[in-house]
């Protein structure tokens, strides 16, 4: 288990999106404020704010019951029933495991409450959450079974913390206009047109001309923790804000952890076109 502090560490990546993936501290962070909101993101017609997640009754998830705060993390439904804008990684997030799950609802239940109320959502489409929102699930959602226990060593580690707590695809992945990633070009790179906002993403598939292919799985452990790079150099843009965060980021996982995420890495295919 990863328990309440180290669950979000890991996750500290948050707004996966559909544009949402990034996480707790990338998303739902603006101008030094943590877990407050007012993030914006742009969607197709429109752009939607992060939301305050800390414990306000008011703005934040204080009065929320640990079972719609679930809700919203694996389902996407807010406590009124309406539709999470996509951009909120629910789809990714439902394969998370039960445990985790706990430990993170465990976390955010110890935020210090803000009052910041989050903008309203900007939609030049009728009916985005009522009508838009289900149409996009119904054909292009892809929703997981939430195991009782994540893998705990190997590959397979890295793959659930890759695929379901980090979301490492949601910036690495291209999409179309509508936000649809290209699964044929999984972790293969986004350019500034196609990445949430608006950075060149690289390709961290095993290519050896385009990819990290000639990284040994140290070398990629190493950028996940410290976000140094094997020619000495460091990252930039969002990725230093992933492995910064705020306050928890990739720098705080385990060292097994960074090392299982790299072998996964390095298990993928790269003979996409």
């Amino acid at each position: 288990m990863l328990g309440p502090k180290s669950t979000v560490v890991i996750l500290s990546s948050e707004v996966s999106i559909s544009f949402v993936g990034w996480r707790l501290r990338l998303s739902h962070r603006a101008k030094g404020t943590f877990n407050a909101r007012a993030r914006a993101f742009p969607i197709p017609l429109g752009k939607v704010y992060s939301t305050n997640i800390t414990q306000d009754k008011e703005t934040g998830l204080g009065n929320w019951t640990d079972q719609q705060i679930r809700d919203a993390i694996v389902k996407g439904i807010r406590r009124d029933g309406s539709n999470i804008i996509p951009v909120m990684p629910y789809q990714a997030y439902s394969g998370m495991a039960e445990e985790d799950l706990k430990a993170l609802i465990a976390y955010l239940k110890t935020l210090k409450p803000v009052k910041k109320a989050t903008p309203e959502l900007e939609s030049r489409a009728p009916l985005t959450r009522s009508l838009g929102i289900p149409t996009y699930l119904k054909i292009f959602g892809r929703f997981s079974k939430s195991p009782a226990q994540a893998p705990k060593s190997g590959i397979e580690r890295g793959r659930y913390l890759v695929e379901h707590v980090s979301l490492c695809g949601d910036c690495h992945t291209p999409r179309n206009f509508i936000g649809v990633p290209n699964r044929s070009l999984y972790l293969a790179g986004a350019g500034a047109k196609t990445s949430p906002l608006g950075e060149d993403i690289p390709n961290i598939t095993p290519d050896k001309e385009t990819g990290i292919g000639d990284w040994k799985r140290e070398d990629i452990a190493e950028l996940l923790l410290t976000g140094t790079k094997p020619d000495l150099d460091n990252v930039q843009g969002l990725m230093a804000e992933v492995i910064q965060g705020a306050p928890h980021g990739f720098k705080d996982m385990k060292r097994e952890d960074a090392l299982a995420i790299a072998d996964y890495l390095k298990s993928i295919p790269c003979d996409q076109e």
